[in-house]
């Protein structure tokens, strides 16, 4: 039966029916679904050839920076030489932690920020919840900033840096950005690389580029940041990181992270105190796997056609009702979903009573704490197209009863 969802009475009818089918649906975390990680099971086929790389025994120690043809990789989905590239383990967020402690203990030449009274981090929201627990486990203070629909708000942002001193960097995920699909625009990163000129010292673009090559659909082009910042003359303050994470497994794929070859020589120091060498047999099995697969792009366009249907089932539902606005991204794991104020806790205390998990609201916000109570991550990726068809129409029904209960 079809549901007006500006009728009360009608989607409270429905909200009870739906809280005796007993679900246990999931929407809470951008994870791949497991179509998506079968793609990639040729990595699981043992290979005793991979056991060496060159003269390279992949069995031991060392290569501290990473397998060559990985970092190679890793150069091109950042956009980066090869030489400013650390191919690491299997986590980039592991890796983001490293960094972070090697400027809060070391300081590379300048004040470790251990020594700093107060280090603050521009944080652009909504935003990535692991960028705010990585802060907060550094004491670092988070300042929001608002994004536009192509990058932060950088009239804000530049304001805010020539008015505090304390404020030491930002965190971007610049494309498909996480949750609000968005990609930073040319205007924005050439704004984003005179904030060092501005911050008169030491300043860090956290760059955290986890969705460059995850487009679904035709995309806007994401400008080349080392490129600019070269030409600029601050390529020592961009930090990039990207994984294989939501390419091949989520679990056991290759993390990187890059920079100026200064700054990663200066890292070394630090990073070489917690790491050996990493996993080169796994590194080895992606370097093999897209020789034989057709390389990275090849089987993005794999992951795109299973995603594709997924983010148009949200969109067509959310269609369905006249009760927020919502973000139509071209790529990436989420959809920014933005409720009237006030409303997006009880949405997602409703939803969680009819058996739909939800991100937690104010999880895209620094503190967890969403000033106006309205933004709700939805993560469509990890369940099956059939599954997403009703826990949307599950969502939908929170959404319209939370709404008209304070009409």
């Amino acid at each position: 039966m079809k549901i007006d969802f500006c009728n009360l009475q009608e989607v409270q009818a429905k909200y009870e029916e739906i809280q005796n089918k007993g679900y246990a649906m999931d929407l809470t975390r951008g994870k791949p679904h497991a179509d998506q990680l079968n793609l990639a099971n040729d990595l699981l086929s043992e290979d005793k050839d991979s056991l060496f790389n060159n003269s390279v025994d992949l069995r031991n120690y060392g290569e501290i920076l990473g397998l060559s043809e990985c970092r190679k990789m890793g150069s091109e989905i950042i956009g980066c030489s090869e030489r400013q590239v650390i191919a690491g383990g299997n986590s980039s967020l592991t890796i983001m932690y490293q960094y972070l402690s090697s400027l809060y203990f070391d300081g590379f030449g300048k004040q470790p920020w251990s020594q700093e009274e107060r280090v603050s981090i521009i944080c652009p929201v909504p935003g990535f919840d692991r960028h705010f627990k990585l802060c907060e486990m550094f004491g670092m203070n988070m300042i929001s900033v608002p994004l536009t629909g192509s990058g932060p708000d950088m009239d804000q942002v530049e304001d805010l840096i020539k008015k505090d001193s304390s404020i030491k960097g930002i965190w971007c995920v610049p494309k498909h950005s996480n949750p609000t699909g968005e990609t930073y625009s040319t205007s924005c990163v050439e704004r984003l690389i005179n904030l060092p000129s501005l911050a008169k010292g030491d300043f860090k673009i956290l760059w955290d580029n986890a969705y460059a090559v995850h487009d679904f659909k035709d995309s806007e082009i994401l400008p080349n940041i080392f490129k600019m910042a070269e030409k600029q003359g601050v390529l020592d303050s961009v930090i990039a990181f990207a994984s294989t994470s939501k390419i091949t497994f989520a679990g056991g794929g290759v993390g990187f992270i890059a920079m100026s070859e200064d700054n990663l020589n200066n890292f070394l120091h630090h990073y070489s105190a917690m790491v050996i060498g990493p996993d080169k047999i796994n590194q080895q099995r992606h370097i093999n796997f897209f020789l034989k697969s057709g390389g990275i792009k090849n089987h993005m366009l794999k992951h795109a056609d299973i995603l594709r249907p997924k983010f148009e089932c949200v969109h067509e539902w959310l269609l369905k009702q006249e009760h927020g606005t919502w973000t139509q991204p071209t790529g990436g794991y989420f959809v920014s979903f933005m409720s009237k104020p006030g409303l997006a806790k009880e949405i997602i205390s409703l939803a969680a009573k009819s058996g739909l998990k939800l991100t937690k609201a104010g999880a895209t916000y620094p503190y967890g704490v969403d000033p106006e109570d309205r933004n709700i991550r939805l993560a469509p990726t990890a369940c099956s197209l059939e599954e997403l068809h009703i826990a949307m129409e599950v969502f939908i029904v929170c959404l319209s009863l939370a709404t008209l209960q304070i009409s």
